[in-house]
This record gives C-alpha cells, structure tokens and sequence, in this order.
C-alpha cells in the first residue's frame, strides 16, 4: 500500500494567495481555481475586473491540467498540431494553456488553473501560486 499526498486548506491558501499576488502585481483580472488530483474544485476566486467567462475556464484547464499530469498547454499544442480528434477526448476541456499540475516526488497533488489574460500569464500566474509551496 502507497502513502498518498494530498493538498490540504493550507496548501490551496498558500498557493492561491501567491497567484492573486502575481496577478495583482501585474494589474491582471483573472480567475484562479484549485482542484485535487482528481480534477475537484477546491478553491475558485474571480478577481475584480475578471470576465464572467473567465471563472468558467480557469477550473477547466486545472482539471484538465490534473487528470493529464501536465499543462494543459500541452493539450493545446497538441490540437493545434492538426490533431483535431483529441477533441473528443472524455473529461478533456480546458485545452488552453494556464492549467499547471501541482506535482511532488512524481505524484501529482492537483492543479491550478487561471484565466483571464494572455494564456503564457495565465501558466505565470498559476507556476507563481505553486512555487509559493517551495515543493
């Protein structure tokens, strides 16, 4: 039997104030959202100025970021590869890049994903959360 770690509250706090935090330093209106390993809203938060549209994207490319095990950039870059039948692909819907998967010793914890402004700051802001665990 595996030992599983998993993101506690304190966890999601640290990484959701370090990505607010980035996104404010930069003037930017975003939704950010944390899910566990198995792509569960733990935490979603819409900036003021955020499109509506924006709290709607950001849990999908964490889920997305979450069940895949890698940035939902990869995704993106796949269909724009001219894979369009990757599309179809089940519980896939965030394949934008901003969905970053939270990992420690090769297992992954969960994901954060944000959306709102260009999607490289959306991957800036949700690496800025993660990195404040110092994992």
């Amino acid at each position: 039997m595996k030992t599983k770690l998993i993101l506690e509250l304190a966890d999601v706090k640290t990484i959701a104030a370090a990505a607010e935090a980035e996104a404010l330093k930069n003037s930017w209106a975003v939704s950010i959202a944390i899910v566990d390993d198995g792509g569960h809203l733990l935490w979603l938060q819409r900036l003021d100025g955020a499109a509506a549209i924006s709290a709607h994207i950001a849990p999908a490319k964490a889920h997305t970021a979450a069940l895949g095990r890698r940035e939902s950039k990869v995704y993106e870059d796949i269909v724009n590869g001219g894979r369009a039948s990757f599309l179809s692909a089940p519980e896939v819907k965030g394949l934008l890049e901003g969905g970053v998967p939270v990992m420690k010793d090769g297992q992954c914890l969960g994901a954060v994903g944000v959306s709102g402004v260009k999607s490289s700051e959306d991957a800036q802001i949700a690496r800025a959360g993660i990195a404040a665990l110092g994992l």
